[in-house]
């Protein structure tokens, strides 16, 4: 199959960002195109970003000769210290006013609900989009990209949770545990845009076939239970209060194992090179249809919540 962007010495990307707490216009710019390190260090706001970004030699930046050339933050002065820190050469005024100067866009703010409005003059232009989790928080978004999706747009959408390589041994179809019987993990914020970096980590080992959710807990603590067809029970604890990169606990019916990672670069740069890698080859590295099902678990953690913790099937 041909990829889906001509392949000239680099593929041209754009950034889109940025919103609260979420610093990937600064780290994923970083990781695709290198970075000040003197500037990074002092100026970036996120103090995270460059210990794990110094931890890397040079040789560890860069991915398959794309580059980050455009930058869009709704303040322009956001945009600007991007620019400068991760090396991006053209900061732009709107969004559309990336179309026809790169192939593909990086959309890499975490609020699911502006996404629809975020993607769609790049999908309506053809340009393919890779949008940071969760894709979005609601079904009627959902509907419009599983739309899109039929239509014949590319789009992706992950968490990096998913590429950790400390989850490899374990992930579907792997069971080196027996059947999974019960998975729990502790996450970091809130539930609509944390809660799937650990839902996706599990799915990742469970695979697809969830059955409902029960959401017990309160928009500043949640408490999340998940029904998997398998016969598995997964319990996800999401709050403000809980530390991020928190332990994941499996327990199959052949043994159990703590699972804890550690190399949040590694992670980040998998999941960049996997849209990279797609846009060469033109090859979706998983179905459309595993997104769409961790979004209704997304979803139906919110209305389950909402309902006083009422048990909601996912259909």
């Amino acid at each position: 199959m041909s990829g889906l962007v001509k392949q000239p010495d680099a593929i041209k990307l754009g950034v889109i960002g940025m919103t609260e707490g979420n610093g990937h216009p600064y780290s994923w710019s970083a990781i695709i195109n290198g970075y000040d390190r003197e500037r990074m260090t002092k100026e970036c706001p996120f103090a995270g970003i460059p210990v794990y970004l110094n931890a890397r030699g040079a040789g560890d930046f860069g991915i398959g000769g794309a580059r980050v050339t455009h930058v869009f933050c709704d303040d322009r002065k956001d945009a600007e210290h991007v620019a400068a820190l991760s090396l991006v050469q053209h900061v732009v005024g709107t969004p559309e006013a990336m179309l026809g100067e790169v192939d593909a866009v990086l959309i890499a703010t975490d609020i699911g609900g502006e996404h629809v409005a975020r993607a769609k003059p790049f999908v309506e232009a053809g340009v393919p989009v890779f949008i940071d989790k969760p894709l979005c928080d609601n079904p009627q978004d959902l509907a419009v990209f599983e739309g899109w999706i039929k239509a014949g747009a590319v789009i992706l959408s992950s968490s990096s949770t998913r590429f950790a390589a400390e989850y490899e041994p374990y992930q579907h179809p792997h069971v080196p545990l027996g059947d999974w019987r019960f998975i729990a993990m502790p996450m970091a914020k809130k539930w609509e845009t944390y809660g799937i970096h650990a839902l996706e980590a599990v799915f990742s080992i469970t695979g697809p076939g969830y059955v409902s959710v029960r959401n017990t807990g309160t928009p500043e603590r949640n408490l999340v239970h998940l029904r998997h067809d398998c016969g598995a029970d997964v319990v996800i604890a999401c709050g403000k209060e809980i530390m991020y990169g928190g332990a994941m606990l499996l327990c199959g019916t052949k043994g159990n194992a703590t699972v804890v990672t550690k190399d949040t670069f590694a992670s980040f740069k998998a999941q960049l090179a996997e849209f990279v890698g797609y846009l060469k080859s033109g090859i979706r590295p998983y179905p459309f249809s595993h997104t769409a099902e961790l979004m209704r678990l997304v979803i139906a953690g919110i209305e389950s919540r909402g309902r006083g913790g009422a048990e909601v099937t996912v259909v």
